[in-house]
């Protein structure tokens, strides 16, 4: 009953208005590559405040220095995640998975204050960030939202890897991998950001590494939070976690995760379609800093006009329209 109530709310954030927090959420966690203790609270924010994140152990220079807007045009690396930063040269990193759990559940505002340069990593996935917030509650704002409609096609291909963003309806996406390691192998999979089930379809699954690029990691200074609980290892043969995959093809599905995340720095929902082939943060940001680009290539819309009729559940749930 409660994964019911849950999945009707999503219908509703989804659908119409700008979304907020009810209540701040405090999350805890050691970061990923840095291996360091974080401390995170996400608030409510004001309609038309986007999402922006502050580090509060740098509070004393100044909003310049502290803020960074969650934007695609403040991407500053893309190396094993994806991290924003600010004019001043403050970052946080590994934005991604919290990006993505904001997007499925709708939130349009929110100030992220976290003290210290990436985000934590939690179990890999985007699980947690979730039922953290929606714990916490949703809030409809008293303002409409927008959206970004592609309108034509934009693709970047950099050898075998491929990003696309097309016109089309809602948002879909499509993502292909393929690993040279017979446990991952080559994996593909479609799903709709709009339904409902996305979370426990996609936002489940959790990062992953191979065994042997481990040490290579290592040695550039990143994944030195990195363990059994926050990532699934793979060697030659085998996964080496004892609980094994949460899904058969964890690996692309984890994949689209980070493409939503990454996808989501655009500011405004997405109407179209994203196609990933082999791609990774930065064929994601490249795509979408190509979209943005060709003004030919979007136009900004009523959210609610690109969504009716109201969205539709699967099973045993009706689709329910916005208050």
């Amino acid at each position: 009953m409660l994964e019911n109530v849950r999945r009707e709310r999503r219908v509703r954030a989804i659908a119409f208005p700008q979304m907020t927090l009810v209540r701040p959420v405090v999350i805890d966690g050691v970061g990923l590559h840095s291996g360091s203790n974080i401390h995170m609270v996400l608030h409510p924010a004001e309609a038309d405040r986007g999402i922006v994140f502050r580090r509060t152990d740098l509070v004393a220079g100044g909003r310049e220095v502290s803020d960074i807007p969650a934007a695609f045009d403040h991407v500053a690396d893309t190396t094993l995640s994806t991290a924003i930063g600010n004019a001043a040269g403050t970052t946080v990193s590994t934005v991604e998975h919290l990006m993505a759990a904001f997007s499925a559940l709708g939130i349009d505002n929110a100030l992220v204050e976290i003290d210290g340069a990436e985000v934590p990593v939690l179990d890999g996935s985007s699980e947690i960030f979730i039922e953290k917030i929606e714990a916490a509650g949703l809030e409809k704002l008293d303002a409409p939202r927008k959206a970004i409609r592609i309108l034509k096609p934009v693709v970047v291909e950099d050898g075998a890897k491929r990003a696309a963003l097309l016109p089309g309806e809602g948002f879909k996406l499509f993502f292909e991998i393929d690993f040279d390691n017979e446990v991952i192998g080559h994996q593909e999979i479609e799903a709709d950001l709009r339904d409902p089930f996305f979370a426990e379809d996609i936002l489940r699954a959790r990062t992953f590494c191979l065994r042997h690029d481990i040490e290579a990691m290592w040695a550039a200074g990143l994944a030195k939070g990195g363990s059994l609980e926050n990532a699934v290892v793979v060697d030659k043969h085998a996964i080496l976690n004892e609980e094994g995959l949460r899904y058969d093809d964890e690996f692309v599905r984890h994949k689209m995760l980070d493409a939503v995340g990454d996808l989501a720095l655009s500011g405004l929902p997405l109407i179209g379609r994203y196609e990933g082939s082999r791609a990774g943060h930065a064929m994601n940001n490249r795509v979408l800093r190509a979209l943005m680009a060709d003004r030919s290539a979007w136009e900004i819309v009523d959210y609610a006009e690109t969504n009716r009729p109201a969205i539709s559940m699967r099973g045993e749930l009706a689709a329910i329209p916005a208050d």
